[in-house]
Parts: structure tokens; C-alpha cells; sequence
């Protein structure tokens, strides 16, 4: 769906994961969020933390991981974790979620201890596999997948050329992309976490984006071990929505 600004594109988003979160906790007691960084989630997390969806969603039953992040510690402006404590989770008009049901990745641990990227993302993944439901597959089934786009194609920390895509390890350390920036080292989930997630959300916004996203979305539908090259196709599901700006949509095809 293609919205006329990014201020339309974060008030619908918010109002697909309201009731994601709210029909999770329904059904099953509580919700597992994965979310992402980047500016489109926190003006999402500014209208979760009002009426009337703040008082849709039963915030003690939610639980918030993310899906990557920047090998920084959680208060560091570059950290996706910054903008859920700054916004979401802010003490005087955050909405209610226990400090134990929010899981940042523990790259602060390992970096005061020098444990290392991989032992984060390893630590991670372990965590993850015993708090999250696991599909047949071994691998945890988030509700609800929140993911951003780079203008290179990549979703999560899973960049063109990527190890990510076909390892068969859960979370891995990525080193610090050259090409794009931050030129931060990165910790991610393995974009196989998409194959057990209840719903995906993509949310793509500015012109920057226009032709890597008509690359994903009207191109050749590539098969998985062809998508090294745009990792973005691997979010082109019957499971995934995708919510765009008018900048970001301006080259595609069909616009819904």
C-alpha cells in the first residue's frame, strides 16, 4: 500500500501492529514483537503510546526483541534499542511493558566484557529459542516481523552478498558494511526467522528507496539462493505487508 506521506505510512503501521500485538495476546497470552531501526518505527512508537491504541494492546503481555542491530551499547543514539527506551518506554508516557519482557541484543554485556559480536549474537539466539515459540523447524515464530529497507536492497543486517542468507546459524556477527553507513559492525537474526513469523511488516519510506523497491517488488521473483544479490526479496511473501510512501513507491508498477 503506497500512503501520501510518512506521517499516513506510521499511522497505519501502528494500527496493524495494535492489533497484531492485541490478537496474539488473545489467542495465546502473550505476543512476541521483532522489531527494527530507523526513523518510520519511531513515529510508530509515538502513536502506540497514545489513544486509542494504547489502550488496544494489553502491553503486559507483549514482549519486544529485535531483529538486528548495531554492535553498540543499548543507550547509544545508534543502537535500534534507543528510540523503544526513548519512546516506547519512557517513564512518564510509555506504555506499561514489563522490563523483563523487553529483550535488547547484549551487545552492551559484550562489549564492557570484550566478549565479542559473536558471542552476543550467539547469546542472542539462545535466548530467543527458549523464550519464543519454535516452529517445526527450530526456528522462533515472532507474531509480528517489523522490518525496514536499505537503499541497497538489504532487510535486517543481511546486506547484498550477505552469509546470512543460507547459514544455518540462527543469529550471526556481521562486520561493518563499507558501503553503507553506519559503518558500524552488526549483529543479526538470519533472515530465515521470516519463515515462522505470524505476519511481516515492511515499511519503506523517501525517494532514496524508489528503485531498489521496484527492484524487490516488480522484478523477477528470485528463489532464496538467488536473493544474496537483493536480500529485500526474501520479504516478498503472502505473509508480509508492505506499507510505502509515495517517494519511496514512485517507480512501481502497481500501486495499491
Amino acid at each position: 500500500m503506497v500512503f501520501a506521506d510518512p506521517d499516513l505510512l506510521a499511522d497505519a503501521a501502528a494500527g496493524r501492529v495494535a492489533d497484531a500485538l492485541a490478537a496474539a495476546a488473545a489467542e495465546r497470552g502473550r505476543a512476541d514483537l521483532a522489531t527494527t531501526g530507523g526513523s518510520t518505527p519511531a513515529a510508530l512508537y509515538v502513536r502506540l503510546t497514545s489513544e486509542p491504541l494504547r489502550s488496544r494492546v494489553p502491553w503486559a503481555a507483549v514482549h519486544v526483541w529485535w531483529g538486528d542491530d548495531r554492535y553498540v551499547p543499548r543507550d547509544h543514539p545508534l543502537s535500534n534499542v534507543f528510540a523503544v527506551d526513548e519512546i516506547l518506554l519512557d517513564e512518564a508516557h510509555g506504555v506499561p511493558i514489563p522490563v523483563e519482557h523487553v529483550h535488547p541484543w547484549p551487545a552492551g554485556r559484550a562489549i564492557a566484557e570484550e566478549l565479542g559480536p559473536a558471542w552476543c549474537a550467539t547469546t542472542y539466539a539462545a535466548e530467543a529459542r527458549e523464550q519464543v515459540p519454535l516452529d517445526p523447524a527450530g526456528l522462533p515464530s515472532f507474531d509480528l516481523v517489523l522490518l525496514g529497507i536499505g537503499p541497497d536492497g538489504h532487510l535486517l543486517s543481511v546486506f547484498p552478498g550477505s552469509p546470512a542468507i543460507g547459514s544455518d546459524e540462527l543469529a550471526l556477527a556481521i562486520p561493518a558494511p563499507t558501503h553503507i553507513e553506519p559503518h558500524l559492525p552488526r549483529v543479526t537474526f538470519n533472515p530465515s526467522i521470516l519463515d515462522a513469523a505470524g505476519a511481516i511488516l515492511a515499511m519503506v519510506t523517501g525517494g532514496a528507496k524508489a528503485e531498489v523497491l521496484a527492484r524487490i517488488l516488480d522484478g523477477p521473483r528470485l528463489d532464496p539462493a538467488a536473493s544474496k544479490g537483493l536480500p529485500g526479496q526474501l520479504a516478498r511473501r503472502g505473509s508480509a505487508s508492505w506499507l510505502v510512501d509515495a517517494a519511496a513507491g514512485a517507480r512501481l508498477r502497481s500501486k495499491g
